[in-house]
């Protein structure tokens, strides 16, 4: 099918329809400078594709195919109306995943795993050609193997991080919507949003990921490996004294989440002897390290 000539037309950037499934990602620094450019420009200085589909998508709240982020960026960077280029007719969605593949080729990077999806979903062999894949990314798209990752093999929870507002009705509301959708939801300072994203953005650059739930995991396992740290929560420094008389997990002692099996296989049968000798509740299993301990300086 041959494309009419697009037409140009300016639209409020904030009534678009943006994509739901974009293979598309940029990195948080990349994004950063790209807001910073917009606004210092103060406008869009490429036009991005819109599509009606002959009614599908209402006037001035067309679906973005190519420049999403460039939208968003704008956006953020104050600008609120921009040209766009602008195919009106009807077009199968194989013709439209092609067209959204080809064209977002320009900036950002490819979550792949998402580009597999989108690009599997095209069936026309003809459309496929015209996604303007090569032969690099194709090979790379049949070494994901996405059927691990489905739902049905998958024992998964839903969890929410809300970084509430200040208010306290904006964030009563956002809570009540939250709990529609999560499993749990996490409550965060505003505060901390900022930081979260930066400190996301610094474990993408230095370990050359796209992915945030691998990101994120970058940053869990740092953590891990300081959990020490963690001590300043309830020791005052240079005293016996503890900040709280509340419960504190063993690994933020020892460092470490696990020991080695032949050191808890002893450290189970001293504890055992302890609780059937009475010396030591069933309920309050660290007496054993008060008893160890007493007479020490520790």
């Amino acid at each position: 099918m041959k494309l009419d000539p697009p037409a140009v037309v300016r639209r409020q950037l904030k009534d678009l329809t943006l994509l739901d499934v974009n293979a598309r990602y940029m990195r948080k620094e990349t994004y950063d400078r790209l807001v910073t450019n917009l606004g210092e420009d103060g406008y869009l200085t490429s036009t991005p594709l819109i599509y009606s589909g002959d009614g599908e998508y209402a006037e001035g709240h067309e679906l973005v195919l190519s420049g999403n982020h460039r939208v968003m960026a704008a956006l953020e960077a104050g600008i609120e109306e921009a040209d766009f280029l602008l195919i009106r007719q009807k077009l199968p969605k194989d013709r439209l995943t092609a067209l959204q593949l080809s064209h977002n080729a320009l900036a950002g990077e490819d979550d792949l795993a998402t580009l597999k999806i989108l690009y599997d979903g095209i069936e026309d062999i003809d459309y496929r050609q015209m996604a303007g894949l090569d032969d690099k990314t194709l090979d790379l798209l049949q070494q994901i193997d996405l059927e691990s990752l489905s739902e049905a093999n998958l024992d998964f929870q839903t969890i929410t991080i809300a970084f509430l507002p200040p208010e306290a009705d904006a964030a009563r509301t956002a809570l009540e919507s939250l709990g529609k959708s999560a499993d749990e939801t996490w409550l965060a300072a505003y505060a901390d949003y900022n930081p979260l994203l930066d400190a996301l953005a610094s474990a993408h650059s230095a370990h050359n990921v796209g992915n945030v739930g691998v990101a994120l995991g970058i940053l869990i396992g740092l953590a891990e490996r300081h959990l020490t740290d963690l001590q300043a929560g309830f020791l005052v420094p240079g005293s016996a004294e503890t900040r709280h008389r509340g419960q504190v997990g063993i690994e933020v002692v020892l460092g470490t989440r696990t020991i080695p099996a032949a050191t808890a296989a002893v450290l189970t049968r001293r504890l055992k002897a302890a609780i059937d000798a009475g010396e030591v509740r069933t309920d309050k299993p660290w007496q054993l390290l008060d008893q160890l301990l007493a007479g020490t300086d520790a």
